[in-house]
């Protein structure tokens, strides 16, 4: 049987990428390398060959989806990453775009998130996708959904002051049974 909250779900949204995220990667790649003394002389070798070739598989595996729960993202080659992260722990979707980003037409979404204890907070970032702004906005608002989906009491037709009732006797029945301890000798 479905939840109540079931029922309102929304569809999933499945973020696009903008292309432009290759020739970006392939770019930003010689910059380190032109940057380090070992890296420069092979600039020229990584722009024409294999650059290519790991810019197209990169933005090929790379993919984020937004459901009414959590955030997933998942990026790659070698390496892969799968993120699954809880709305309810997302702090703040910060945009970021430099003069290098939107030279691109590109932007970054930073996900920020906090953990259930100190230090286990995360950051996530997505490059390229389009229309981030309003993705930004999507995740907050569905967020913000479930943030009230969760204060809201449940509606099995107890009100609150019902429940509150039902706290107090238990209460006071466990006071009674802890001062009849006391009294016993």
């Amino acid at each position: 049987m479905p939840t109540p909250h079931a029922l309102s779900e929304t569809p999933p949204l499945h973020a696009t990428f903008n292309p432009l995220i290759r020739p970006y990667l392939v770019a930003m790649v010689a910059w380190y390398l032109l940057l380090s003394i070992f890296g420069a002389p092979l600039i020229l070798v990584w722009v024409l060959g294999p650059g290519q070739w790991w810019a197209r598989h990169y933005f090929d595996r790379l993919g984020c989806t937004l459901d009414d729960r959590t955030l997933q993202f998942r990026k790659g080659i070698l390496f892969r990453v799968e993120k699954t992260i809880p709305l309810e722990n997302i702090q703040d979707v910060t945009f970021i775009e430099g003069p290098i980003l939107r030279l691109y037409h590109l932007s970054i979404l930073r996900v920020e998130t906090a953990g259930q204890s100190p230090g286990q907070a995360h950051s996530m970032q997505l490059v390229g996708i389009v229309d981030a702004h309003a993705l930004r906005d999507e995740i907050l608002a569905r967020r913000e959904r479930l943030r009230m989906q969760r204060a809201m009491p449940p509606s099995d037709g107890v009100t609150p002051h019902e429940t509150l009732e039902a706290i107090r006797l238990r209460l006071d029945e466990i006071a009674a049974m802890m001062r009849a301890r006391q009294s016993v000798p």
